[in-house]
Parts: C-alpha cells; structure tokens; sequence
C-alpha cells in the first residue's frame, strides 16, 4: 500500500481551496434535482440487501509496517485498489446528517450502487443496499427514501456532495486464509454541491489538480456559492479499518498498533461530514435545541432523558418499515418510554403541552401493540403445546397456531406502517421534536435534581404500591385481573424513571436509582406474566369456540393449555406479596 502524505488537511481548515466555475465549460452538468419516487410505501423489507457495518476511521500520514504481527493475525496481503465515485444526498438543511445517516449513489468498487447507512450505536451501522439501477442520478429510490421519512418529513432529497475516491486496500488475514479486516487508505477529493441549483460532477482535471496542489479546505459556508455557478474542492487522505469475520477485540489490537505509528481516530464521524465542514455542520446543528435548562436541575434532567429517548425512537423507525425482526416491540417500548417520562415528570412543564403528546404517544403504542400482542400469543399458544401429552399432541394444530398468529402480526404490522405513513404521525413527530427544541418547562424544573428525583422516585413508588394494595384486596375475577394490570403499568412507569435519571446523575446516586428500578422491574414482569396469562386463556376460549366440531384432541389440547396458563397466574399472584416489600422499601428512594 503506498505510504503517501497526500491531502492531510481536512476541508474545514480555511486554507485555499480549489476553485472552478461551470461557465468555463470544464464541468458539465450530470443531474438535476431528484425527487422521490411515486407509491412508496417504505415496507417493500425484500427489495435491498442489508448487513452491519462495523468500522473505525483513522487520521495521520502512513500506515504502520508490519501489520501482520497484530496478535490474531497471520497475514496482511494487498487487495486491487479501487476508484470509487459517490453522490451523497440529503436535504438542504441536512435533517439526515443531524441523525448521523447518509445516503448515496455510488459507482466503482464491488459494492456499486445505493447505500443507506443507519446509526446502530458505537461503530456499527446498518447498511442497506440496492443496485445502481434502483435509481438514476435524478431520482432517490423509493424504498431508501421511505426508509428516511421520518427525518425528512417530505423535504426533497438532492445532491449535498460528490466525492471521488483513491481506495488502496489491506486485507487482514488469519490462518485459514478468512479475511479478518480490510484496511484502507482512502485519498478523497470532494466537491460541495448547492442543492438550489443544477449541481455538477468534478471532472478528471479538477480530480488531478487537487491532487497535484493537495489544497486544503475551505469554510463550509461558500461551499458551491461563487455567484451560484462556482464550485469548490477539498481533498484529504484518511484510513478505515472495517470488519469482515473478526471481532470487536480485533479493532481494539489494531488502534493500538495504530497509536503507535501516530494514528488517531478521526473526530469526523463520515466522509460526508468533513467535507461539508465544521461551519456548516454547526449551521445544521443550530436547528437542535432552542432552549437549554440550567445543568444540574431537574429541567435537565428530563430533558436529557426525553431526547435520548427521541433518537432512539426515530433511530427504530426505518426497522419497522422494513420489518425487521423485533423492532415493533423496540418502537412501542421506545413510545412506552417517552410517554411515561410526560407523564410521571407532569408538573415540570406546561399541562396543555404535555397531555396533547402523551395521547398521541398512547395512540401510537396501541397501534403497535397489535402486532405485538399477535407476536406474544402466537409464542406462547406454540410453545405451550409441548405440554400436551404426545399421544394427543397433533402437527396440525401446531400449524395451524404458526400460521393463524404469523398471518395475525404480518396484518397488523402492515397497518401500523400504513399509519406511519399519514398525517397523524407526522404531526406526532413534529410535536415530538418542537417539545424537544424548545420545552415548555415551568417554574419547578429549576430544582435541583438529585432532590427532585428523590421525590419524583418517593412519588412513584407510592402510585405503585397503592395500585397493588387495591387489587390485592380484590376479590379474584376480571376486576382483580384488571387491577393487577393497572398496578403492572404503574411498576412499569416507575421503572422507566428511574432507568431514565441513570445516567444523568452521579454514578453513588445512579447505583441507588437502578437498584430501585431493578425491584419494579421483576415486579412489573410477574404482573406482566399474570397479564399474558389472563388475555391467553381469553384467546383460548375464543379459539376453542371456532374450533367446534373439530377433533376432539384440539378441545383436549385447549383445555391442557388453559389449565397451564391458570397456574401461571396463580403463581404469579404468590409471588406479589414477597416483591411488593422489597419494591416498596422506603431507602430505594433515599438518594444519597
């Protein structure tokens, strides 16, 4: 691999950079501005090719010698180099960049085509690819850009960047000849692109010259605007090590070989980023929060909490769209989670702007837990039917399960994404992110948090327990299903505050919430245990209804079912009394 110096300064680093106008006929026009395709409907899950993406990037000017002594690795073999040509697209307010994904079009190499990359947290990404052909250079394939939605919010997509890439490559192997890791040094030189108007590709001469000058970077903010017609280009070298059949450990190894040649992790977390530059990158930014509590308070506190909670939520929505396994369950726990921090943290905001989201969230979690109650009956009901003695035990009915509950979640998950696509959703995520901008916080949230949370944590336990004591005292039958079930939301919403203050607090007070969240979290699960067990003997007598005049081994084998499921709520109900002392404990709620 060559060992070149080539480019080190990143685009934003004010130096001159090349520039040159399309007047002068050098750079022709390739594209317009693309729109989205007609009738998506972002589910069409079988259309791409899809795989994480694990990788670290590197800055410095050389590679290490001897990259084959990295423990683990017995061979470090050159790969035929590549010249890679990418357009990377987004809105003009770079509303996918603020959620750190990209999209581009991509020619050369042996993965040419779309890629769309999701964050998934520390160095992986989930990558979605489809080929070149899915669209051409003036229109974003459909199913990319209803994967994107939920960011976009139905701006158009254009060409923010196109940057051409020198890859040469390394690849590590192992003693088998698997390759572990590709290591490769990549000399970019990127053209900004205005999305206002017709953008245009670097030509070949353009290409050399930056590489021949090896000019510097520019503010990001006169990127492409020389009278409209101008364009500029900035070029850098920089190195990634990705991932092929080694382990996370493996990565860890090479940093420190890395380390010692002098190579650091880039602070640029793509491609895209460093060219666009660290000025416009911070003119994307300021369209994140307007209003900021004071650090410390409980203001924060929540707030914290609740945009956490919002990127993970957006973070799951191209998953259901894709329908991607768990990822309805992950969405409606994300929901759960949002409403519950409105509505236990109340009286730090505004009623008339907490109540309108928390009913929107409720509505959503409904919609989803349609799926999900599919999902669960169709698991327990197939499981269970191991219970049955082998004698009566029939493939039939076993298939006929699978398929009434796989047909069940696969109608619901079409309707929930359907919903995803209409008006009501996008209203609820234009709430979501003006509540999170600017939130309507009042008076109380200047308290200081550790004593708030002490409070807040007090309160909910009290909620909790008092939910408990009334169904306990109960008598048996659906009110006291009912209540137990209202007790098992209110463990549940304990929990969540205290899972949300854990990481925003000093690690003594953290280790006190999460031991308080620990006790409702196995409280809430035998609730939730006795929950599954009353909608599953509901089902069954439903199910034993429709199969009149079927064997009589199906009505056999519902009666074994439900019989189980009455034990399991039985012991589920023993079990309460035990975990409501160690729940209700006064001390979990001392924070220190």
């Amino acid at each position: 691999m060559a060992r070149t110096r080539y480019g080190k300064a990143p685009c934003h680093s004010g130096r001159k950079a090349v520039r040159r106008s399309a007047s002068t006929g050098s750079l022709a026009p390739v594209f317009s501005r693309p729109t989205l395709g007609r009738g998506w409907r972002g589910h069409a899950h079988g259309m791409g090719t899809q795989h994480a993406e694990t990788e670290r990037k590197y800055d410095g000017t050389t590679l290490p010698e001897r990259l084959d002594r990295v423990p683990g690795v017995a061979a470090a073999q050159s790969a035929e180099p590549q010249d890679l040509d990418a357009v990377y697209y987004d809105t003009q307010d770079l509303r996918l960049l603020r959620r750190h994904i990209t999209l581009r079009r991509r020619a050369g190499g042996s993965d040419a085509g779309w890629h769309l990359k999701l964050p998934r947290g520390g160095d992986v990404r989930q990558e979605i690819r489809l080929p070149l052909a899915a669209g051409g250079p003036n229109e974003v394939p459909a199913e990319l850009a209803g994967l994107v939605v939920a960011s976009t919010r139905g701006t158009s997509l254009a060409p923010v960047a196109r940057l051409h890439t020198r890859r040469a490559r390394l690849l590590l192997r192992d003693d088998r000849g698997d390759t572990l890791a590709e290591i490769t040094e990549d000399r970019v030189v990127a053209q900004i692109l205005d999305a206002e108007r017709v953008p245009v590709a670097p030509s070949g001469d353009q290409a050399a010259l930056a590489e021949d000058d090896a000019p510097g970077d520019r503010p990001a903010s006169e990127a492409g605007r020389a009278g409209g017609t101008g364009t500029e280009v900035c070029g850098w070298t920089e190195f990634e090590v990705e991932l092929e059949h080694g382990t996370p450990a493996l990565l860890d190894r090479i940093e420190a070989v890395f380390a010692d040649a002098g190579l650091v992790r880039s602070t640029w977390p793509s491609k895209l980023s460093r060219a666009l530059g660290e000025p416009r990158m911070a003119e994307a930014r300021s369209a994140g929060p307007a209003s900021t509590p004071a650090a410390g308070s409980a203001g924060a506190l929540v707030m914290d909490g609740f945009r956490a909670q919002l990127d993970a939520f957006l973070a799951l929505d191209p998953a259901v769209r894709r329908g991607q396994a768990d990822s309805v369950h992950q969405m409606r726990v994300t929901a759960r989670r949002l409403r519950s921090l409105l509505k236990a943290h109340r009286r730090l905001f505004e009623r008339d702007h907490v109540e309108p989201l928390a009913a929107e969230l409720r509505w959503l979690g409904r919609l989803l837990g349609r799926a999900r109650d599919q999902e669960v009956l169709g698991e327990e009901l197939v499981d269970q039917l191991d219970a049955v003695p082998a004698q009566l035990r029939q493939g039939a009915l076993r298939g006929q399960l699978t398929e009434r509950y796989a047909q069940g979640y696969r109608q619901a998950w079409q309707r929930a994404v359907t919903e995803l696509d209409n008006a009501r959703y996008f209203a609820l995520l234009d709430g979501l992110d003006a509540f999170a901008a600017d939130p309507p916080l009042n008076g109380r949230a200047n308290r200081q948090a550790r004593t708030y949370l002490s409070e807040i944590l007090r309160r909910e336990q009290r909620r909790t327990l008092k939910r408990l004591d009334r169904a306990l005292g109960t008598e048996p039958g659906p009110q006291r299903d009912q209540a137990l079930h209202r007790a098992r939301k209110a463990a549940k919403r304990a929990r969540y505050t205290a899972d949300h203050a854990q990481s925003h607090i000093p690690r003594r007070t953290a280790k006190r919430a999460a031991k308080f969240g620990a006790r409702m979290k196995k409280l809430h699960k035998v609730l939730g245990a006795h929950q599954d067990s009353v909608v599953t003997r509901q089902e069954l007598i439903a199910l034993e209804s429709q199969h009149t005049g079927s064997s009589e081994r199906h009505a056999f084998a519902f009666g074994v079912l439900y019989e189980r499921q009455r034990h399991t709520a039985e012991a589920a109900q023993k079990r309460l009394p035990k975990l409501r002392r160690r729940a209700g404990r006064r001390k979990l709620t001392r924070l220190p």
